[in-house]
């Protein structure tokens, strides 16, 4: 077998439909486009989201609530979640490259330190944001939270 002799299989390729040559065809006369109208002249185009005059969706359907655009999305990360890094990879600092090489973080993300857990050696680290008891369980073993 070579890839000159690959063929799609049969039945799954269909021509396109040739309209506006000739009666012949049978999608001659008025092209499939109907009689008269906006949408059989040529550089028709309807706006997104038209109904043909009726309310469209995004009318109908109530809108509640706020949407702040300048929300800052934090990706929460514990205390022992640090921990278990630490134990497997020997170190003791931490901070947006580490979390990136073991796959906690993308290179995007902007992440937070949450305190949940226990923490048995001294960290240092720095992340976008702390919470308050993540902090203060850092600095209770001699580590120190760092703000990027």
């Amino acid at each position: 077998m070579d890839l000159s002799s690959l063929k799609p299989a049969k039945g799954s390729v269909k021509n396109e439909k040739r309209i506006g040559r000739g009666q012949g065809s049978g999608r001659g006369g008025t092209s499939t486009k109907g009689h008269k109208g906006a949408q059989s002249r040529s550089g028709y185009s309807s706006k997104a989201g038209f109904e043909g005059g009726q309310m469209p969706l995004y009318r109908r359907v109530p809108k509640f609530g706020f949407k702040n655009v300048n929300r800052k999305e934090f990706k929460g990360i514990n205390i022992e979640v640090l921990q278990k890094i630490a134990d497997k990879k020997n170190i003791s600092s931490i901070d947006a490259n580490v979390l990136i090489e073991n796959g906690f973080v993308s290179k995007n993300d902007l992440f937070k330190i949450l305190g949940k857990g226990e923490l048995k050696v001294k960290l240092d680290v720095k992340a976008h944001a702390f919470s308050a008891s993540a902090i203060k369980a850092i600095e209770a073993k001699g580590g120190t939270a760092v703000k990027i």
